[in-house]
């Protein structure tokens, strides 16, 4: 399996929402849900304009938005969507920063950005005037992604970038949260080595981080600082981070190699097929056995 398949398959979250060209998607959405999606991280950026009742989970908190809205998401941080009310409708657009081409121009991240950085407030509520605007640039990028141009994607970058500085002329005042800037930094740090061991590409991979400690060692701090940092941003504990994220590569594995189980398990860091069949299970409510006949069935 190449490390970079992911890529030219499309750039797919934990929730298995895929961006087809591998780094940017415009939809119009209205009603697409009935029940909360699931709270988890996704592996994009994600704008969405939204109109209707829902509740956002965004890390520790729940916030309701009743009136339209602009939301924020970042990679690092789980969130879900709860609806509220029967209708609702609106917009989203996700990309990476690659597709963004953050990198050329600063060595800034997005996730520095103060709408899209942990710790801050996602939520940007409009006014009707505003949500026009909003809606009318979304609806170019849309007929923009359906034309021919070739250089039809550096047009969307710019009205992308007008969205988010329609939403700054708004700047939301108070912040979700205020973690220290020790407890965003070292979050962001042990994100990074989380997903710096992923994707497995071969069974002779072995995850060397483990545990939450293996983390706080490599981070040279004391384990209970770093959970508590971790905590304090993004509302889970370091374990659960680490957790879902095996449990989500496991599913990748089973679906997408002929590896044994054992193979699976070794490269995911347990010493025995028997632990990681008791941690999938307890997971997922199956065996990863079950779960491979599961997906090679569907194919």
């Amino acid at each position: 399996m190449d490390a970079n398949a992911h890529k030219s398959q499309g750039f797919v979250g934990c929730d298995g929402t895929k961006i087809e060209n591998g780094n940017f998607k415009v939809q119009s959405v209205s009603n697409q849900w009935k029940t909360a999606t699931p709270y988890i991280r996704r592996d994009f950026y994600k704008i969405t304009l939204f109109t209707g009742i829902a509740r956002l989970h965004y890390a520790d908190t729940g916030i309701l938005i009743d009136r339209p809205a602009l939301v924020f998401s970042n990679p690092l941080v789980p969130y879900s969507w709860e609806p509220v009310s029967d209708t609702w409708t609106g917009n989203y657009c996700q990309f990476t920063e690659e597709f963004m081409n953050i990198h050329e121009r600063s060595h800034q991240s997005f996730q520095d950005s103060p709408l899209f950085k942990i710790g801050g407030n996602p939520v940007c509520f409009l006014s009707a005037a505003q949500y026009a605007t909003v809606e009318a640039l979304f609806q170019k990028m849309i007929e923009e992604e359906a034309t021919d141009y070739i250089h039809k994607h550096d047009v969307i970058k710019n009205y992308v970038n007008l969205v988010i500085h329609e939403a700054l002329r708004v700047q939301p005042a108070e912040p979700v949260s205020r973690p220290t800037s020790a407890a965003v930094r070292i979050t962001m740090s042990f994100m990074e080595l989380l997903e710096k061991q992923f994707p497995i590409v071969h069974p002779s991979q072995t995850l060397s981080l483990k545990a939450a400690g293996d983390y706080a060692k490599s981070l040279a701090i004391h384990v209970n600082h770093l959970n508590h940092a971790v905590r304090e941003v993004t509302g889970k504990a370091t374990t659960v981070h680490i957790r879902e994220r095996i449990i989500a590569e496991a599913k990748l594995l089973l679906r997408n190699t002929d590896w044994s189980i054992a193979d699976i398990a070794y490269a995911l860091g347990f010493d025995y097929p028997a632990y990681f069949n008791n941690f999938f299970k307890k997971q997922t409510g199956m065996t990863p056995r079950s779960a491979k006949l599961v997906t090679t069935g569907s194919n």
